[in-house]
């Protein structure tokens, strides 16, 4: 029987992604293996948002690809969004790679692996309107027992003019809510405790009758003892019904992932992100109002086509009046066939990139420490995860809020939800214990 290895980089769809392809390798009589050097079969699961990711893929390729020489029947691919993105220039570039797949040809990985040969490389990029992998329980092989991703819908139909996801994971398409609830109770059997549901646009989801804050809703009533997270959140179509449904249910999150990308109006629409600067914080000020505990994260990029000084000082600007706890930063960087690079031109210098990228990191740093420093003496129910990495006798785990909490203890708590109180922080994590008089 051969055996299979998958690596994952990238988003959590990549992950859940992951776990359906080794669901239906499994289903089909392979073998998983966490040792690629003992596999017959090896998959990159890939991510193309940047070229830093891709660079690194294709190294990993190169060093894969020496496992050849001990066992030549070795079949090594690429599959998810690089797959879909470059296509044959992979085989070009790669001459190790018997196998491109694009993400929504999964079900036929076992019926292609059998037709390769070292005569016979395979590229199956094709893009659906209707797959989303509802049948498919995800195998989930890294799971820490505890915290599930739940894919709800796939694709994206904005067309942010700097994202490829459109191009490489096709348009949306929502999952079978009854699909749905049938994960996520077999997850409530197994002992999972805490719940994403994801999509490239979580809050776009409808199937039928029911959008997103129905199905969310639906979740938190019959599964009380689960907690449910989700991401990612477009600002365009977060509605007053979700926010309100956050505020209803104990269960559902006290926090949010709302990417503005930009404080300025002119990038904005460059981009073809749909809002503006004003209709952004109009959703934040309405979360502040009906969740006041609630915590903002969000995604920045910086240097876009055309942005000038003034563009960077109104998203420094934006950072203050929001004070998200935490942020994913980065400087643009032009992907192939995207809206952007064909109609604009990457005309701000790396150097400019990065000393602006350098303020919104510090700035970013100092409204994180502000923040953890106001919930010194507060306490949390805090979902246990697992051992500290700094420190064997620390657990931690996240609250409602998404934030990292340290604190003495064991393994015997995993798993469970535990009373803490903030004693310090610094900008990434809170510290607090146990053992307070309540």
């Amino acid at each position: 029987m051969k055996t299979f290895y998958v690596e994952t980089y990238g988003c959590q769809m990549n992950v859940v992604d992951s776990e359906i392809v080794a669901s239906i390798l499994i289903r089909n009589g392979l073998i998983q293996t966490y040792n690629p050097q003992d596999a017959d079969i090896i998959l990159l699961n890939t991510c193309s948002i940047r070229e830093n990711a891709e660079m690194r893929i294709k190294s990993r390729i190169k060093q894969l690809g020496s496992f050849k020489k001990t066992n030549p029947n070795l079949r090594l691919g690429i599959i998810g969004c690089m797959a879909e993105n470059l296509k044959e220039k992979l085989f070009v570039e790669l001459p190790q790679l018997d196998l491109l797949a694009g993400p929504d040809v999964y079900r036929l990985l076992p019926e292609i692996l059998k037709q390769i040969n070292d005569e016979n490389k395979i590229i199956n990029t094709t893009l659906s309107k209707e797959e989303t992998y509802a049948d498919v329980l995800p195998f989930r092989y890294d799971s820490n027992g505890i915290s599930a991703y739940v894919s709800i819908m796939r694709g994206c139909d904005n067309f942010c003019s700097y994202c490829v996801v459109p191009y490489t994971r096709g348009r949306e398409r929502s999952r079978d809510a009854s699909s749905i609830i049938n994960e996520v109770l077999s997850l409530s059997e197994n002992g999972f405790k805490e719940i994403t549901l994801l999509g490239q646009n979580v809050n776009s989801y409808h199937y039928r009758d029911i959008d997103f804050p129905a199905l969310i809703s639906l979740l938190a009533k019959n599964f009380p003892n689960l907690l449910f997270r989700f991401t990612t959140s477009h600002p365009k179509d977060l509605s007053i019904e979700l926010i309100e449904a956050m505020a209803s249910f104990p269960n559902i999150a006290k926090s949010i992932h709302l990417p503005v990308q930009s404080g300025s109006n002119e990038v904005l629409k460059r981009m073809n992100r749909k809002y503006t600067r004003d209709d952004y914080l109009e959703k934040v000020y309405l979360l502040r109002r009906l969740i006041p505990d609630i915590t903002i994260s969000t995604d920045i990029i910086c240097g876009f086509c055309g942005e000038t000084e003034e563009d960077h000082l109104q998203t420094i600007d934006l950072m203050k009046e929001v004070n998200y706890f935490f942020a994913f930063m980065f400087k643009y960087n032009e992907r192939p066939n995207t809206l952007a690079a064909k109609k604009y031109a990457d005309d701000v210098t790396d150097d400019i990139k990065s000393r602006r990228l350098k303020e919104i990191i510090d700035l970013q740093q100092k409204i994180s420490y502000m923040l953890n420093k106001q919930d010194i003496g507060k306490i949390f129910k805090v979902l246990v995860e697992g051992i500290s990495k700094k420190n064997e006798k620390e657990i931690f785990g996240r609250n409602s809020q998404n934030k990292v909490i340290v604190f003495a203890g064991d393994l015997t708590q995993k798993g469970q939800f535990v009373d803490v109180e903030v004693t310090n922080c610094t900008s990434a994590t809170l510290i607090g214990r146990q053992n307070f008089d309540k």
